[in-house]
């Protein structure tokens, strides 16, 4: 299988995909701290974390390439991509996110 479509498949069989730099009880940068902490206020208990840097270059770009954004952290929901932190952050303080995530709350 090609790393496109290990992507595709980890994002299509998860609820809540955050690609970030260390995981959600040990971020290694402050965006992915702040993300991680974003979807815990929004009530989601679990979400697929992948640490990018456990993960080969290859991968890495893969996942850039798939999502056609460059930095990390970057957050899936329901399989449609998100967008960083900032947008995350965004869509929070205006209610958006939290509306996103309904549903997905508990079993993410």
């Amino acid at each position: 299988m090609d790393l496109q479509q290990r992507v595709k498949e980890t994002i299509a069989s998860n609820p809540v995909v955050l690609y970030m730099k260390g995981t959600p009880q040990f971020p290694q940068c402050g965006y992915s701290a702040k993300a991680a902490q974003i979807l815990k206020a929004c009530g989601v208990k679990n979400f697929h974390a992948i640490n990018v840097l456990m993960e080969t270059p290859e991968m890495n770009q893969a996942v850039c390439d798939y999502s056609n954004w460059p930095t990390w952290p970057k957050l899936y929901i329901r399989g449609e991509f998100v967008g960083g932190c900032d947008i995350m952050a965004d869509l929070y303080q205006a209610g958006e996110l939290q509306q996103m995530l309904a549903g997905l709350t508990e079993s993410a």
